[in-house]
């Protein structure tokens, strides 16, 4: 999706904030969402509930590992961020690391036991537990990060202003109109708010500790 942008394939989309922060000259931020009174997210390290002796990121090591997408700061960017930190890089640290391309798909694969440890959008593990509880509860949070700006809605600049314009003056107004809340409650989003790029340069900085190696 974010490649579509990026090349102005498409005009709009919701990405997450990695890919913005590197490819801030190319995008217009336009909307983001506000979930449980903010427009912030975290990254989750999970485990499977039953793991024996692990409690912490650090008792991962040489186990397996679940990415989300290379494109997810929640799912790739924070916790290779964290193996920098510690002096390494997946490769090294974990038995075997691996993508499922989906956040949903690492909450599955770690329940189902086919990883010992993933990282995951902290708003899809929320929706994940209120939507399927049973298997959502065959994990646990082990590591919670710091909070990131929650994953925008834009255009490329190669679209016309105005269109960016009505498409924030839409969102703006969802939560006001009974069709629209009635979608945001579906997706258990609180409304859409006006995004500030400054809330973007955490992950910004991860960015170029991970992307510098």
């Amino acid at each position: 999706m974010s490649i579509l942008v990026r090349f102005a394939r498409i005009d709009a989309a919701w990405i997450c904030g990695y890919p913005y922060v590197l490819h801030r000259d190319r995008l217009r931020l336009v909307a983001v969402p506000e979930y449980r009174g903010a427009p912030r997210y975290r990254s989750l390290i999970i485990s499977g509930s039953g793991r024996v002796g692990i409690t912490a990121f650090e008792d991962l090591a040489g186990r397996v590992f679940a990415f989300s997408d290379p494109d997810s700061n929640s799912g790739y960017l924070y916790p290779s961020y964290r193996l920098r930190r510690l002096g390494s890089d997946p490769g090294d640290y974990f038995r075997r690391a691996f993508f499922t391309w989906s956040h949903r798909n690492t909450i599955e694969a770690v329940a189902e036991g086919l990883a010992d440890g993933g990282a995951v959008d902290s708003y899809v593990w929320d929706a994940y537990n209120r939507l399927h509880p049973d298997l959502a509860a065959a994990t646990r949070v082990i590591e919670r990060s710091p909070e990131f700006g929650f994953p925008p809605l834009v255009t490329t600049k190669r679209a016309p202003p105005e269109n960016a314009a009505r498409l924030r003056d839409a969102l703006l107004a969802m939560d006001a109109d009974p069709a629209g809340r009635a979608l945001l409650d579906r997706v258990f989003l609180d409304r859409f708010v006006r995004p500030h790029d400054a809330s973007y340069d955490s992950i910004a900085g991860m960015a170029r500790v991970v992307d510098s190696q």
